[in-house]
């Protein structure tokens, strides 16, 4: 046995052995990975914010960054660009999101938005914390007719 540097194949053969244990233990819901990727752009056409995420195969929506530029922050842009985000991934599906952050990036934004912290790493980076959040999605597809 040897332990090598990854490359394209090795990679693919990881993350496709990982996913047929996953979906042999529990079925999908959707596709493997739907990226849910979204730019905010100022009147000048320059992008200013965004963030990028996607819905998971068990219709998990998945935060990995969200950022606003500085001049452009506590104005409620990212606020909006987090709703747009929730309300598109529970239109597909979606029932709970799921972010992390730090202490020094978006801890209060998140709680704002009714995020739930449920974990945290302490002292990383040295002097802060790793903030963990989830949110159950309210649906967003019709409800069914009850008497």
């Amino acid at each position: 046995m040897k332990i090598e540097v990854c490359n394209k194949a090795d990679i693919k053969t990881i993350v496709d052995g990982l996913n047929t244990y996953n979906l042999d233990k529990v079925a999908a819901l959707s596709n493997i990975w739907t990226p849910l990727e979204y730019s905010l752009k100022n009147e000048d056409d320059a992008v200013v914010g965004g963030v990028l995420a996607g819905l998971n195969y068990w219709n998990g929506l998945e935060i990995k960054i969200l950022w606003i530029e500085e001049d452009y922050r506590n104005q409620g842009l990212g606020r909006k660009l987090l709703n747009h985000l929730e309300n598109e991934a529970t239109r597909r599906g979606a029932s709970i999101a799921m972010v992390d952050t730090f202490d020094f990036q978006a801890e209060g934004f998140y709680i704002k938005n009714n995020y739930d912290v449920i974990g945290e790493i302490k002292n990383f980076p040295k002097g802060h914390r790793r903030i963990y959040f989830t949110k159950i999605l309210e649906s967003k597809r019709p409800k069914p007719f009850t008497v």
